[in-house]
Parts: C-alpha cells; sequence; structure tokens
C-alpha cells in the first residue's frame, strides 16, 4: 500500500469516527451529557494544562506554522514533480497528507467541542428557567444594572483619556473568577488554564471577534485590543466554553455571573457592563424612550468606555467582519443554534430570569 493510500485511508477512517460520534451525540438519548460529564474533564485535565505551560496562544502560533508549512509543502511538492515525469503522484501524496491532517483536526473539533453542542444545557442542570416577563420587567433590570455599574464606575482605574485600564493580572483573574462561581455551581468546577490574548489580536478584530475557544488545543484567548471593559467578561465567556456550555447565550450568563460576583471591581464593572449593554438594546427594541431614559441615568465615566469601544470597532468595519459574521451565523446554526449570532442577545432572557428570582 502507497503512502497516499495510506493517508487516504487513515484520514477517511478519521472522518467517519467524527461522523459516527456526531450523530451519536445526537441521536443517542444522555450520550453527549455523559461524555461531557467522564470524558471531556479528562481532555481539558491532560491536553488542556500543556498550552496552559505557555504565556502565549500555542493555538495561535500552531496558526501560523500550519499556514507556513502547508505553503512550504506545497512548493516542495510542487518542485518535485516537476523534476519527475510522475508529477501527478507527487502532488496526489502532498493531497493525502492535506487530507489526513484535515481530518485529525476534524476529530479533535467533534471530541473537544462538537459533542458538547449537544449536552443538557447550563440552565436546564442548574434549573434556571426563563420566565415570561414584560417590558416593565425587562426595564427594572436594565435600572438594577445601571445602578450596579455607576456603582462601580468610579472604582475602576482609568487612563488619561478616561477609559477603563486593567491589571496586567487579568487572566489569573478570570480563572479565579471561574472557580469561585464553580464552587456555586459544580458543573462549573474543574481545572481551567488561563485565557490568552493573542499577538496579533488584529486578526480577531479584522473579524469583529471579541475572543474565541479552540479545541485543537483547548485554550481560551481573547482580543487584548478592544476596549478593556470587554476583556474580563470575554475571558469569562471563553472558560464557559472550555467547561463544556458551547451554547452562546449560556456562556455569555456564565460570564456575566462569573464577572458579577469576582473579588476585583475590574470584573463586576465588565460583568455588569456587558449585561447592561445586551438588556438595553433588548429594551430599545420593544420601548426606545424607556431606554433613552435608562442611558440618561448612566455615569459619564462609562459613557467614556463605551465611546472607546466604538471608536474601536468602527475601525475594523466592512467585508471582512461581515463575512466573518455570517460564517459565524451559519456555524451556530449547524451546532443547532437556530438563532445564529442572534443567540448571544438570548443572554438577556436570562439576566432578567435572574434578576426577577432574585427579587
Amino acid at each position: 500500500m502507497s503512502t497516499t493510500e495510506k493517508h487516504l485511508l487513515a484520514g477517511g477512517a478519521l472522518l467517519a469516527a467524527g461522523a459516527a460520534l456526531t450523530t451519536a451525540s445526537g441521536q443517542v438519548p444522555g450520550m453527549a451529557e455523559w461524555y461531557s460529564i467522564h470524558i471531556y474533564p479528562l481532555i481539558v485535565g491532560t491536553v488542556g494544562r500543556f498550552p496552559g505551560l505557555f504565556s502565549f496562544s500555542l493555538s495561535e502560533l500552531a496558526l501560523y506554522g500550519l499556514i507556513v508549512l502547508l505553503a512550504g509543502s506545497f512548493i516542495h511538492a510542487a518542485a518535485g514533480a516537476a523534476r519527475k515525469k510522475q508529477g501527478g503522484a507527487v502532488i496526489l501524496q502532498w493531497a493525502s497528507s492535506l487530507f489526513l491532517t484535515a481530518s485529525v483536526l476534524v476529530l479533535l473539533y467533534v471530541l473537544n467541542c462538537g459533542i458538547n453542542y449537544r449536552r443538557v444545557s447550563f440552565s436546564e442542570k442548574l434549573d434556571i428557567q426563563t420566565v415570561e416577563y414584560t417590558a416593565e420587567d425587562l426595564e427594572q433590570t436594565c435600572e438594577w444594572l445601571t445602578e450596579e455599574i455607576n456603582a462601580r464606575a468610579g472604582l475602576v482605574s482609568r487612563d488619561e483619556t478616561g477609559t477603563m485600564r486593567l491589571s496586567d493580572e487579568e487572566g489569573k483573574a478570570a480563572v479565579s473568577a471561574m472557580k469561585q462561581l464553580g464552587e456555586q455551581y459544580p458543573p462549573l468546577s474543574g481545572y481551567y488554564p488561563q485565557p490568552k490574548g493573542l499577538l496579533v489580536s488584529e486578526i480577531l478584530s479584522w473579524q469583529g471577534i471579541t475572543g474565541i475557544y479552540s479545541p485543537f488545543t483547548v485554550e481560551a484567548n481573547y482580543n487584548e485590543d478592544m476596549a478593556a471593559y470587554n476583556i474580563p467578561f470575554t475571558a469569562c465567556h471563553e472558560l464557559s466554553h472550555l467547561r463544556g456550555f458551547m451554547q452562546e447565550e449560556e456562556a455569555n450568563f456564565i460570564a456575566f455571573l462569573a464577572c458579577k460576583d469576582a473579588a476585583g471591581e475590574d470584573f463586576q464593572y465588565s460583568g455588569y457592563l456587558m449585561g447592561w449593554i445586551y438588556s438595553t438594546n433588548a429594551l430599545k427594541r420593544v420601548n426606545s424612550g424607556a431606554a433613552e431614559e435608562v442611558r440618561s441615568r448612566l455615569d459619564q465615566r462609562v459613557e467614556a468606555d463605551l465611546k472607546a469601544n466604538n471608536r474601536f470597532w468602527n475601525i475594523y468595519e466592512g467585508t471582512v467582519a461581515e463575512v466573518s459574521n455570517m460564517v459565524n451565523d451559519t456555524y451556530l446554526k449547524v451546532n443547532g443554534q437556530s438563532d445564529g449570532v442572534q443567540s448571544y442577545d438570548r443572554m438577556v432572557d436570562l439576566i432578567v430570569s435572574y434578576h426577577l428570582g432574585e427579587d
């Protein structure tokens, strides 16, 4: 059997395994939940510890290395094909190696991410029920969030422009916040590697992305160039994916809970402000006047952060961000989130229900 045939056979077997696991996780009752409780934590606790040894994102470095390797191997294969009479066989062998590599990545995705999309949701596991609520309930929630933000607006560090400034320990603080939340909600307990800002965060900025979970290296990454108040919330959001909760509205809600109860005022401020942004946007859609009234009560120091955030993302508006949004929308729908990118906004349902339950 030739090398090409071996690559094709191995790649096909890996793809078949990935397809079988994906099908079983969606069709066999309890399979995804069993996997997320008994198998996936072992992956996080073993594979996830290796990238945790590095201060930089291993997944980012691997991406750059893969691009260089792909280009270099193709040039080498093309040169070899030009020298040999059987050039087609050389290119086919290169393509079979590429197929095998892609198959390995697909299986890693299924094992470290895909199956978890079919598990029991965080809100179901903790019996956090979303309730029917009125526009007045939503407005009251927004008012509560405004009060909490204003109480912390003067406690966070700010630079000379008046915008929020983070300490250099946001990764450790995010891990502490998630571990603390795990003491209250056992499904969130376990090992957490530090989330990492990308060395070239502009890659995410052009795509309009605040953070990303890499299932290939079991790492949580965030865009460290964006406005500082985004970072604690985003870091906790990506860590919730690492814990196996993939639904975006639930990752947002988990991040909200982790940040608001964290030890540092900067994390508390980030959680409440991100919750406020989602909630007031929802209120604006049903009662724009009430949303404007809520915003008028916001501390002016918070306005400086919101304006800084808008200035940052306005730089990157364009075709790349639009295409990235469409790709993400399709990706989420394929994985069972019928609302696509709108699923992020459904965190509001959980926040309002949580607030009403606290009253």
